[in-house]
């Protein structure tokens, strides 16, 4: 039986400037269904929460008539996250999971990091998605100026697309078409006026200690399938992403994207060395890799994820189904061209038809 979950979800809420996260963290704080959330934020007047919905102040958290509550950050998030643990464990707030939204330029990456690296957040929470809200009036431009804008995209599991009553259909298609090309396994969810079903928010991640394997496929399956009429569609094993816009864009071209496929398990010591060759040339370039993982000799398949050189602790998938040894891989990398990620990801394939290893270092170049 695998071991029962313990941890607090945590779901990391980003987006640039104005693109309308605020209200939907009004819509999350104002929602009195579903589980009670804990908001953490950098300052309460940055985040303009609905002053009709507050109960009561304490110190640095403020209560809603929800029973959800609202928390400013107070030095580093570690300390904050265990002060709120401390007033959980004491009965003096009452909260299920977190929400942490991160200011209009962040990168989401360090913020993961940080649960991967500090031992008390590892053990006492785990990431249960990354959230990104983008504007559809003034988002393109926006990805064409701020990278940042970029990186919070690519870094997703759900895309949020805010303000779309403003542009027209059109527009908005173009977009999100714009946006399945930096991130190709994001879900978008479209919204008006925050109006988002909060509980579309939870439960993006794979990496849960009582793994399924339908969330997990669903994190990791592409946006955009290879269209079923093409007969070369994924002759190759690889589902990519589809061909840039005609016009180009300097940032996007920045984020590349590959995954493969496997039929049949994969060596240990192949995979491991892939793994370690990859993260030793580009580690710092690696936004996220993640997938499931079928080793040779061992019947239950494992999920993984990785942040640059940081790593959660594999899940077993015990409900894989009985025959499949299918493994499917996903890397999503800054600076490193499409191309480059498919002659990696190729070398576990060359394993698999008796290829030697030695290549590896030769083909992937920092």
């Amino acid at each position: 039986m695998p071991p029962t979950e313990k941890r607090l979800p945590v779901t990391l809420l980003t987006g640039f400037l104005g693109v309308g996260k605020t209200t939907l963290l009004n819509t999350i704080l104002s929602t009195k269904a579903g589980p009670k959330i804990a908001v953490v934020v950098n300052e309460f007047g940055e985040a303009g929460l609905d002053h009709d919905l507050i109960e009561a102040v304490d110190e640095d958290v403020v209560l809603m008539q929800s029973g959800c509550l609202c928390c400013s950050i107070r030095g580093d998030l570690s300390r904050t996250l265990q002060s709120l643990m401390f007033r959980r464990k004491t009965w003096r707030v009452k909260f299920d999971r977190i929400v942490i939204e991160t200011t209009g330029l962040a990168d989401p990456g360090p913020i993961l990091q940080t649960f991967l690296a500090d031992h008390y957040l590892a053990s006492k929470f785990r990431i249960d998605g990354v959230v990104t809200v983008v504007d559809a009036a003034m988002g393109p431009d926006t990805l064409d100026r701020q990278f940042e804008a970029v990186s919070q995209v690519a870094m997703a599991d759900l895309l949020v697309l805010s303000k779309t009553d403003l542009v027209p259909d059109a527009a908005s298609q173009a977009f999100e078409a714009r946006l399945k090309t930096l991130n190709t396994t994001a879900k978008i969810l479209r919204t008006q006026n925050g109006g988002v079903p909060t509980e579309a928010l939870w439960g993006l991640s794979g990496m849960h200690r009582q793994g399924k394997t339908e969330p997990v496929m669903d994190w990791l399956m592409p946006n955009t399938p290879p269209t079923p009429d093409d007969p070369l569609s994924n002759l190759s094993g690889f589902v990519s992403a589809p061909p840039p816009a005609a016009h180009s864009h300097l940032h996007d071209a920045r984020i590349g994207s590959a995954s493969i496929v496997l039929e049949r398990p994969i060596s240990a010591d192949a995979f491991d060395l892939w793994l370690d060759t990859l993260i030793k040339l580009r580690g710092p370039d690696i936004l996220r890799v993640k997938g499931i993982v079928h080793v040779e000799g061992v019947v239950t398949p494992f999920v993984f994820h990785g942040v640059q050189h940081l790593f959660d602790p594999p899940v077993p998938l015990h409900d894989w189904p009985a025959g499949n040894q299918q493994s499917r891989i996903v890397v999503i990398a800054r600076d490193m061209t499409r191309p480059e990620l498919a002659r990696s990801l190729d070398m576990l394939r060359a394993w698999q038809t008796n290829e030697t290893a030695a290549s590896l270092e030769k083909e992937i170049q920092p």
